[in-house]
């Protein structure tokens, strides 16, 4: 049993490297970059990585495909879906505001190689995002001039006919990101004013598309005639929701810009809400003005808006839905050049990426090598590949981060307080409960019976009161078992319990009666049984003690509005396609190559670590036949090289 004991010793270090989770600094608020990005930047810049392309081509897919004019219904359900996660961001982003958005704020919370994964996942959802809406709009551009740019380039340049490789390589979208990548270059502020006026212009479009779009609108074309609100029926509005889901995924750049933000703890969860809210109702208004100018079955996926106008009999309109479209698509290629480079200098920064890329600018104070390095490499994606292939894989990526955010949000929720040596910026210290007597130094005469009773109920509050992990008080005597685990242990096993249940369950209910051949009723008992257990791990957190004494914006509801969506986001991983989660698998593994051959050994957590010193260990078996081990840690003998000292410290463990 020794030696078992001793052989386990280097795995169980290993494991504990894996998941160490990273050290904040007292002072948040202290960092290398510029805070300069107001409430109303922020907003902006969510507003723009949310409404793009899909305003203009989703819209019309989604219900002509998949909706019909219940579309609306499903961008509704999208929005109030997209909203459990974006409160999950909200309240990462202001407590912490650091860059690096999931990747950080699963650093802080579950464990390093986790953050790490995430932070690699994110950056390639980042470059093939910004690559493939780069393409879109080099192709909505040439189409306007009847693909010219398209003829030339295949009959004067080059023509390839490779798998995975675009039939040509697209000049127009590769220049666009490198003008992008030199504005973005000259600082958070630049960035910031340039999506301003992609903004104002985009939105000023979607208000001629809404007035002038209920003026041409016929209500008839919701009726039974064309087919009725809901053609496809609920299944088809749902179907419709796990689509429109994607349209907001671009939120998370305003996690992303916490640490060049004036005042994050307001700013942050204010942009969140108000950058959501705007895009969810731009959305379903254009959808209700769409598919009441035109019967929705007769939409042209490819360009819906403009085409509706033109069959209306105002071709000149379509002129300004394009500019409108190009103004969009802008704002959110600035958003993933704004993003991605964030994102390196976090991991760069905490030594799990190559350290060139947290090199600051002096005179911008951006990271200015990892804009340019990632925006090349993005614009070499968007010249040679083709992404359509490519397209999907970014769902699993941004599920992923949303589910390991709001899981760390449950997590660090229900941590136990950790002494700092100076208060927080955004954690002050939890204070005890005091008496008037006690704030006053001396002791006070109470007068009234009532003031004796407050007294009373003060001290049973302030013996009551547990730390944040802990089994509440009122649950004592019927989980008193739970008391013999530490402070948010069974929180953190309760977090993946649940998780692994919401797995089972949506494996069940998505591949049940189809690939795994099962019986209904063996179908409805398995689903039965997971879900009490994703009910039970949900039970288990909520009757311990959460942190409450925290000044920024807090997840409401919690556990259950992140167990909400943690359930949302890997029922629609699994209905990705199998080739989806191949990439998906390749991908991460080269991620590991990349962390076990660099990261792990680079981390700066790894350099906080205190270094091993040799250890003896010597096990006696007393009489009552328990173990007893006395480590004595020891010293090399200064007077010879392989001798060994006297221990410096003792400490026993009985077991």
């Amino acid at each position: 049993m020794v030696s078992r004991l001793r052989s386990c010793a280097p795995v169980i270090r290993f494991c504990q490297k894996l998941n160490r989770v990273k050290t904040l600094e007292d002072d948040m608020m202290e960092t290398s970059l510029k805070r300069c990005l107001t409430t109303v930047d922020l907003t902006l810049l969510g507003i723009g990585g949310m409404v793009g392309s899909g305003l203009y081509v989703l819209t019309g897919t989604v219900a002509k495909e998949t909706a019909g004019p219940a579309v609306v219904i499903s961008f509704l359900l999208a929005g109030l879906a997209s909203l459990l996660a974006a409160f999950c961001y909200a309240e990462f982003g202001a407590r912490v505001p650091k860059t690096g958005s999931a990747y950080m704020f699963t650093y802080i919370s579950v464990g390093e190689i986790w953050a790490f994964l995430i932070g690699w996942n994110v950056i390639l959802e980042y470059m093939i995002g910004g690559a493939a809406v780069a393409r879109a709009w080099s192709g909505y551009l040439d189409s306007i001039f009847n693909h010219t740019i398209k003829n030339f380039t295949e009959t004067h340049i080059v023509s390839w006919n490779v798998p995975f490789i675009a039939h040509y390589p697209d000049l127009l979208a590769a220049g666009i990101l490198l003008v992008a990548t030199v504005f973005v270059s000259f600082g958070a502020r630049v960035s910031s004013w340039l999506n301003h006026v992609f903004s104002a212009v985009s939105m000023v479009v979607i208000l001629f598309i809404l007035i002038f779009g209920f003026v041409l609108a016929k209500p008839v074309n919701w009726s039974m005639e064309e087919g009725g609100f809901a053609p496809y029926g609920m299944s088809g509005i749902l179907a419709g929701t796990a689509t429109c889901f994607y349209a907001f995924v671009g939120f998370d750049v305003i996690a992303a810009s916490s640490e060049e933000t004036k005042d994050p703890q307001k700013a942050i969860p204010i942009a969140t809400a108000v950058s959501l809210g705007l895009a969810t109702g731009a959305y379903i208004l254009v959808s209700t003005v769409l598919t009441l100018m035109v019967p929705w079955h007769t939409l042209d996926p490819e360009s819906a808006l403009s085409d509706a106008f033109y069959r209306r009999g105002y071709s000149w309109a379509g002129f300004i839905v394009a500019i409108g479209s190009i103004c969009a698509m802008n704002t959110v290629l600035l958003s993933n050049l704004f993003s991605l480079p964030r994102i390196v200098y976090a991991m760069a920064e905490d030594g799990l990426f190559f350290q060139v890329f947290a090199r600051v600018h002096p005179v911008t104070k951006v990271p200015v090598i990892a804009i340019v390095v990632f925006g090349i490499l993005m614009a070499i994606l968007a010249l040679i590949f083709d992404l359509e292939a490519l397209v999907q894989f970014l769902s699993i990526g941004t599920l992923l981060a949303y589910t390991f955010v709001a899981a760390s949000v449950i997590v660090l929720r229900f941590q136990p307080n950790k002494p700092s040596s100076s208060p927080s910026a955004t954690q002050p210290p939890a204070s005890q409960p005091s008496s008037p007597a006690q704030d006053s130094g001396e002791l006070k005469e109470y007068e009234s019976f009532s003031e004796k009773l407050q007294l009373v109920e003060m001290q049973k509050k302030a013996k009551e009161r547990r730390e944040p992990g802990q089994l509440r008080p009122v649950f004592d005597p019927y989980l008193k078992f739970l008391n013999a685990f530490e402070p948010g242990e069974v929180v953190t096993i309760s977090v993946v319990s649940m998780v692994v249940c919401a797995i089972c369950m949506c494996i069940i209910l998505v591949f049940g009666t189809n690939q795994l051949q099962l019986p209904l009723w063996s179908v409805c008992l398995l689903a039965v049984l997971c879900g009490t257990g994703y009910l039970l791990s949900l039970f288990f957190i909520w009757v311990h003690e959460q942190q409450h004494i925290i000044k920024t914006f807090q997840v409401p509801l919690v556990p259950l509005i992140p167990g909400l969506s943690i359930l949302m986001n890997v029922f629609l991983m699994l209905k990705l396609s199998a080739m989806t989660w191949i990439r998906f698998s390749v991908w991460l593994l080269v991620g590991l190559l990349v962390y076990f051959g660099y990261g792990i050994w680079h981390s700066k957590e790894n350099l906080r670590e205190p270094k091993p010193h040799s250890v003896a260990a010597r096990y006696v078996v007393l009489p009552s036949g328990s173990l007893v081990e006395t480590v004595q840690t020891v010293q090399p003998d200064p007077q010879e090289g392989t001798g060994l000292g006297e221990g410096s410290k003792e400490e026993k463990a009985t077991r």
